[in-house]
């Protein structure tokens, strides 16, 4: 049994206990039950598409922030080899939350960088919750132009409530780091791909999130603001985020109709916490796919692809 359950899984969770209780009956009494458990796997399984086909959009916010699902970690540990973390920004120092090094995929070279949360109250600390400071997007950008001088391609890995908005932060000009980034990434001549693997923040996403190709996960948002600070901000009350997931289409199915994403990589049915060796397998399928066609391109290409983009976000009729 998961230690996490969200809300509409538990109808889910009292089905599986009814099925663990009706095996252990059987064998403690030598009864055979096996056609009324196999009658009950089956309506579990139907309840399982009925229940994660039909989520409201606040729903699969909470898949999102599911402390259960694959982070960036596992999904580099999964989906590539001889990964070698840089550290440090050259100016101020390391930032925790970004993390960023050359890897193998396929045997290829291919440069990571990636926001990183933190399983426990230890590694949520020592990785801010994801939320980078200055010097975390100023350590991504210093990676992107090495990964630029090697003609290696880029993967960004996307998964935060948003940049960290503390004084320290502002102190070292937060806004500005990110502002710099979304500059510098449209002249990087090779490949990029950013992959949204659970919450994709604001600016602290867009800061390492101008690819060539911004893929998303079936089950993670990409927004301007979190549902809940949009509720405070439009009708002054946070309880009201789940009106607002649905009013502000932040959804991997209406990006994608809105074009502001260029594929969504299916998770395993009930999640990518169900699943991490399945969800890494279906990542790299789709990660794979969109390298192996952005490589074909030149650098003019790649410059003139990226920048055509990110120009046609927005456009109506």
């Amino acid at each position: 049994m998961e230690k996490f359950t969200l809300e509409f899984e538990k109808p889910l969770k009292d089905l599986q206990e009814k099925i663990v209780k009706m095996e252990a009956f059987s064998k403690d009494n030598n009864v055979d039950m096996t056609e009324q458990i196999a009658d009950l796997n089956k309506q579990m399984d139907k309840m399982k598409v009925e229940i994660f086909e039909n989520l409201s959009p606040w729903e699969r916010v909470s898949l999102a922030r599911h402390p259960q699902r694959p982070y960036s970690l596992d999904y580099i540990k999964k989906i590539t080899t001889d990964f070698m973390e840089l550290k440090g920004d050259r100016l101020y120092g390391n930032d925790e939350a970004i993390i960023g090094g050359f890897a193998k995929l396929d045997g290829e070279p291919i440069m990571i960088l990636a926001h990183q949360k933190g399983r426990d109250l230890q590694e949520r600390n020592k990785r801010n919750f994801g939320m980078a400071h200055p010097e975390g997007y100023r350590k991504a950008l210093r990676l992107m132009k090495l990964a630029e001088k090697a003609r290696t391609p880029i993967l960004c890995i996307i998964d935060t409530p948003g940049a960290y908005p503390g004084v320290a932060s502002e102190e070292r000009h937060v806004g500005e780091a990110i502002a710099v980034n979304l500059r510098e990434m449209f002249k990087i001549t090779v490949p990029i791909i950013c992959v949204v693997i659970g919450e994709g923040g604001s600016g602290g996403a867009l800061g390492i999130g101008c690819g060539n190709k911004v893929l998303i996960m079936e089950n993670a948002y990409y927004s301007v603001i979190s549902p809940e600070g949009c509720a405070g901000i439009i009708w002054k009350d946070g309880t009201r985020a789940a009106e607002a997931a649905e009013a502000m289409k932040i959804t991997a199915k209406h990006l994608m109709e809105l074009s502001v994403v260029d594929g969504v990589i299916k998770e395993p049915i009930g999640g990518a916490h169900k699943d991490h060796d399945e969800a890494a397998k279906l990542f790299k399928e789709a990660l794979s796919g969109q390298l192996k066609e952005l490589q074909k391109l030149s650098q003019e290409e790649i410059l003139n692809q990226r920048y055509e983009r990110f120009r046609a976000l927005g456009e109506i009729g």
